[in-house]
């Protein structure tokens, strides 16, 4: 009887164990979410909920993509964080994961789909909107190959999603067209665990219904990075930022303009800074750039604004994750700057703002009481004495005044008698009585 009681309770706690086993009972799962298009500020808040569910001692990451796609760039270096880590991660698809979404989809362990939910359609298409270079579409198509082939998905299926030179028309994707698959299709090729409609669905099928939750989400500092590192963003706070301080070059006074200019170039290293791109050698550089083009005002030769200059774009390529689209952003700052400098010097000069303290402005006009030489008409038919020959000039007095004069064009002895017969400016021209 004891035996059978023992073999009884054996059992039933084997049965309860199982039971929390399964149901996911005192495991912790993260909740993180992948949102609007795939950039930098994107990859530095994955790294930092990654590391956080890593240092919470997670048994499970649930990644939920709702993205049109974005950088590739940035999607190789989050790809890099998922397949690091040694914690089991699910991608949970709740509407669309393209191009670089689906990339970042198929380097997890395994993937859920909502109902309504796509994922594909992942060309690599440029920031004019046309196809990127033979290299840059082959190094993508290797790129999502190998990340189908990490977790024991079909290749094939991945590589039409970049390819439309695969010809699939069983998928709705025929030569000609990127491959797209809706939740049924993924299932069928294997490249979606199963097709749930909400978080406990998935939870269920996970063994995870009991689990603890953690929801991660950006924090509000994320959120200006991922906007103010955007590729649409960065030009246009560059381009401000140069209008606003040349307009404030031609202001009088420190105003609006100036403030924007500023505000601006705070923004732009700001948001760097939080996503990890940008430290703070760059913005050490920057006001180094600041101060020497300041110190060019009152230095002449024009080394400091060369090297002020300088240092400020060698503090913009600092910041920047690519070298190719921060040029084209600084080129397009450029060309705001100066056309800006062409119509504000035609419309108002350098009469007004900065430029008027350091421009000399004094001019010696005979308006303004300056005259080079005083001009003695009144000498004109006077009389006097050479007091030295003239040959032709000399001197003379006329009515106890030494004056330097000149003869009209002989020689005339000392102790000669002449008359003033001309006067221009210094030169006074005399004639022998």
């Amino acid at each position: 009887m004891f035996f059978i009681a023992f073999l009884f309770f054996t059992v039933f706690s084997l049965h309860q164990h199982t039971q929390a086993s399964d149901s996911g009972k005192g495991k912790l799962v993260y909740f993180i979410p992948i949102e609007k298009e795939v950039e930098r500020g994107l990859e530095a808040f994955l790294a930092r909920t990654t590391q956080e569910a890593i240092e919470e001692g997670a048994d499970h990451i649930v990644f939920e993509i709702d993205t049109p796609g974005g950088r590739v760039d940035s999607a190789g270096q989050i790809a890099k964080i998922l397949q690091d880590l040694e914690i089991p991660t699910t991608s949970f698809i709740v509407n669309q994961a393209l191009s670089a979404g689906s990339y970042i989809a198929l380097n997890t362990d395994s993937i859920y789909m909502k109902p309504q939910a796509t994922m594909g359609a992942s060309g690599v298409i440029t920031g004019d909107g046309n196809a990127a270079d033979k290299k840059a579409q082959s190094a993508w198509l290797a790129a999502m190959r190998s990340a189908a082939e990490s977790k024991g998905r079909d290749p094939l299926y991945a590589t039409a999603m970049a390819d439309e030179s695969i010809d699939l028309p069983e998928y709705g994707a025929a030569e000609g067209e990127f491959l797209t698959l809706d939740p049924t299709q993924a299932v069928e090729v294997n490249y979606a665990e199963g097709i749930v409609d909400h978080r406990v669905a998935l939870l269920n099928e996970l063994s995870l219904s009991d689990a603890t939750l953690i929801d991660t989400q950006p924090t509000f500092a994320e959120e200006i990075a991922r906007f103010l590192t955007s590729p649409i963003v960065i030009p246009i706070l560059l381009s401000v930022a140069s209008l606003g301080l040349i307009v404030e070059l031609y202001s009088p006074g420190f105003g609006i303009a100036g403030t924007m200019g500023l505000v601006s170039l705070v923004l732009f290293f700001y948001g760097h800074i939080i996503a990890g791109l940008a430290g703070f050698e760059a913005v050490v550089l920057l006001i180094l750039g600041l101060i020497l083009i300041f110190a060019e005002f009152f230095v002449t030769g024009g080394i400091l604004g060369l090297l002020g200059v300088g240092s400020i774009i060698g503090s913009l390529f600092m910041s920047g994750y690519d070298i190719g689209h921060m040029s084209l952003s600084i080129g397009i700052a450029f060309l705001v700057a100066t056309i800006a400098s062409v119509i504000l010097f035609r419309t108002i000069g350098m009469d007004k703002g900065f430029f008027r303290h350091i421009i000399l402005r004094d001019q010696t006009t005979t308006e303004l009481g300056y005259v080079s030489t005083v001009n003695r008409l009144e000498l004109i038919g006077e009389e006097g004495l050479t007091v030295t020959p003239l040959r032709p000039s000399g001197a003379a007095v006329f009515e106890e005044k030494r004056l330097d004069v000149i003869s009209e064009g002989g020689f005339i002895e000392a102790g000669k008698h002449v008359k003033v017969i001309k006067v221009e400016g210094a030169r006074i021209v005399v004639r022998e009585i």
